[in-house]
């Protein structure tokens, strides 16, 4: 059988070449990084919705993307919708990456939408809407949706609300929508458990955009939400690059307070640009950023059933078909070079020292005291009483950002130099 693409299999080629997209140059899905192959780390996924579907249109231009299956049947049709999955699983192969991913209504034309915020009847939100007919309709797509997730075998269902918010606070009876929602996701797992689906529900945090303000705004927001409701035992977060910076955060922020609350579930591979104000989903190739991502990710232990989504799609002028090789094999790269200098990190112990030093005077006397519970608010005022202004400023000691940030880059010039 002919290939669809011409591209060749990407294989790992190393750092002895430095010409970008003649293969993997980090990314070696077999090599072993602290007991585990870098594949069994990663869990890359190819998204349906940027690499098959996206035809890297922008707010002010129509669709630049050149695509094969553009000339095998009508727009939107049916035969085109098959000829794209065949072109799916032959880049899934070349590229070497074992998982994909897709929204609901992704593989085939349906009333012209793939999700619940983009056909008109979504206005005000799927299961937020103020109207009763709209969210039986979004309760029967997730339905629908969900039955496909079990024939398929998925580990993970992700719940993004698009339009799960409001553009007008005065018209919009807030407490009512988030009972609603709540009361969506437990309708959602009831079903799931009915029909056997065990894959893992999550969230993904996004501030605003398409709305104004949407409700799941950043992690912190949504954890309150969970615990709020009783989900949290029910959902993990999906996070994404991008939708940190739309919240004012670094990626690394959330990743960091989803793990540490025990939520952290998928990851969506992608960045944005510091510099644009909307979710622009470009390709990872922040080598610094994938760093401190891939620490939290090793200190959470990995993922317990999501991976590395690419929620990206190529530049509006990376407008040719094996620009998604290059593009996907950037990013693979990207995030295997941040998984090896995490590993060293940890090794090392280099962030866990830092923490022990800076948070020493916890470990022992008052302090010690304090986070044992073992002292009252009264006894913690009469300790201090009988300190002088300078013995107390004589405790403190520098934050050391500067030294960090350099040992930080060290590490990652060394191992990446290696």
């Amino acid at each position: 059988m002919a290939e669809l693409f011409d591209f060749p299999q990407v294989t790992f080629v190393g750092t002895q070449s430095l010409q970008a997209g003649d293969g993997f140059h980090y990314y070696n899905p077999d090599e072993i990084v602290k007991g585990k192959k870098m594949s069994d780390w990663l869990k890359f996924s190819v998204t349906y919705w940027h690499t098959m579907d996206q035809r890297l249109v922008d707010p002010f231009g129509e669709g630049t993307a050149v695509r094969p299956w553009d000339n095998q049947g009508k727009p939107d049709s049916m035969e085109q919708a098959l000829a794209k999955v065949d072109y799916l699983f032959e880049f899934l192969e070349k590229t070497d990456v074992n998982y994909f991913a897709f929204h609901d209504r992704d593989f085939a034309p349906e009333r012209n939408t793939s999700s619940l915020f983009t056909n008109k009847r979504f206005l005000a939100g799927g299961a937020t809407t103020p109207f009763a007919e709209v969210f039986a309709y979004a309760a029967g797509q997730i339905k629908h949706s969900l039955d496909i997730a079990k024939r398929l075998g998925s580990e993970s269902y992700v719940f993004w609300g698009g339009r799960e918010g409001y553009d007008f606070l005065l018209n919009s009876d807030t407490k009512r929508e988030l009972d609603h929602i709540a009361a969506f996701f437990k309708l959602a797992k009831d079903y799931a458990n009915e029909i056997g689906y065990q894959g893992q529900f999550l969230i993904e945090p996004k501030p605003k955009e398409p709305t104004q303000h949407q409700y799941d705004f950043d992690v912190q927001t949504t954890i309150a939400f969970l615990k709020t409701y009783g989900l949290e035992d029910t959902f993990k977060l999906n996070l994404e690059g991008n939708h940190a910076y739309l919240a004012g955060h670094t990626y690394e922020h959330e990743v960091r307070f989803a793990r540490e609350a025990g939520l952290l579930g998928s990851l969506d591979a992608n960045m944005g640009d510091k510099l644009t104000g909307w979710d622009i989903d470009e390709f990872p190739n922040d080598v610094y950023e994938a760093t401190l991502v891939m620490y939290e990710f090793l200190k959470n232990g990995g993922l317990p059933t999501g991976g590395l989504n690419f929620d990206s799609k190529a530049r509006r002028q990376s407008f040719q078909a094996d620009d998604l090789f290059y593009a996907h094999i950037a990013g693979m790269d990207t995030y295997a070079a941040g998984l090896k200098v995490a590993a060293k990190l940890i090794d090392d112990q280099v962030i866990e020292n830092i923490l022990k030093e800076r948070y020493a005077s916890f470990d022992s006397g008052i302090g010690a005291d304090f986070e044992a519970g073992k002292v009252s608010l009264k006894e913690l005022a009469t300790y201090i009483e009988n300190k002088t202004d300078e013995e107390i400023n004589a405790t403190l000691k520098s934050g050391r950002q500067e030294r960090i940030k350099q040992t930080l880059n060290n590490y990652i010039f060394s191992v990446l130099g290696s």
